[in-house]
Parts: structure tokens; sequence; C-alpha cells
């Protein structure tokens, strides 16, 4: 019996040490910044890799074109550019912290 709980405590420090490690592992993503663009530069955005945008950039001439539908066009691409390099960052950061497998509440 002493031994299904010696692998039940080495189980649960296990466990323990994954959960620091994704709690250090999401402030890094917090620090960590990702660009985004779109119309070969005109609209630039800045998030951090958890996602959050902190900075929309709209170049001189996309903002003189007056076209608003096109701007509005530019951002949401600049934004989901941003999002796509976010996301694919955090998830090989978790993935290298849960050896690959897919654990709820790891992104």
């Amino acid at each position: 019996m002493s031994g299904t709980f010696g692998d039940m405590g080495n189980l649960l420090r296990q466990a323990q040490e994954m959960h620091r490690q994704m709690e250090k592992a999401r402030e890094e993503l917090r620090k960590t910044l990702v660009d985004g663009s779109s119309g070969g530069g005109a609209v630039r955005v800045q998030l951090n890799a958890e996602g959050l945008l902190l900075k929309v950039e709209i170049s001189k001439e996309a903002h003189a074109a007056q076209d608003k539908a096109l701007l509005e066009d530019l951002v949401l691409a600049a934004v989901r550019d941003g999002l796509a390099k976010a996301t694919q960052l955090r998830e090989e950061r978790m993935a290298r912290i849960s050896g690959g497998l897919s654990l709820p509440g790891m992104s």
C-alpha cells in the first residue's frame, strides 16, 4: 500500500512543478511582444503573447487614402496577423512544459 501513496505523492509534486512552470511561462508571455502588420506595413499592431492588443500604428499614406472600408480591413488583418503569431508562440511555450500533452487550461 505505501508504494501507491508514494506514487501519488510523486505525481502531486510533478503536477505542482508543472503548475509553477506554467505560471512562469504565462508571466513571460505577458511580457513578450508580438508584431502584426498588413498592407505592406501600412498598418502595424503590437500585442503581448497572451493576445492583449497594446498598440496600433497607421501610416500616413494609409490614413491619407481616406478609404474607411480599406483602412478597417487593414486594421483587422494586422490584428489577426498579430493574434496568430501570439497564439503560435503561446502554444509552443506551453507544449514545452506539458511535453506535448493537451491539458485543459494550458493555453
